[in-house]
């Protein structure tokens, strides 16, 4: 039973691997294309890669497979990859920084009362 049980548990992390593998990669393709259409053609063939080993059984043999696939990914990673402009990193993450400690805003300017 607990081989059954460990089994499982090494599937279900191998599992968890790949997908997140595939994800990476298909992010990186993105950050490689110029154009959509080329982005669509690059995502294709890199799904057929994952598909190509969807049968395999052997578990020794997967965890090479994902080894191989992530020393891979990480060699083909962009050396500028694209991030979404207002998260960290971003061109307009703190864009407009909240102003200092200290300084009072009148948000109703000219329309003080005297």
């Amino acid at each position: 039973m607990s081989t059954t049980a460990g089994y499982l548990a090494r599937r279900a992390g191998q599992k968890e691997r790949v997908r997140l593998l595939y994800r990476r990669a298909l992010r990186d393709t993105l950050n490689w294309a110029v154009h959509r259409h080329l982005f669509y053609q690059d995502a294709s063939e890199l799904r057929d890669k994952f598909e190509a080993n969807r049968n395999v059984e052997n578990l020794d043999v997967i965890d090479r497979l994902i080894d191989d696939a992530e020393a891979q990914q990480m060699n083909f990673q962009h050396p500028d990859p694209y991030i979404v402009p207002w998260a960290p990193g971003g061109t307009k993450f703190t864009r407009n920084p909240p102003p200092p400690e200290g300084i009072e805003i009148i948000y109703n300017y000219g329309k003080e009362e005297h």
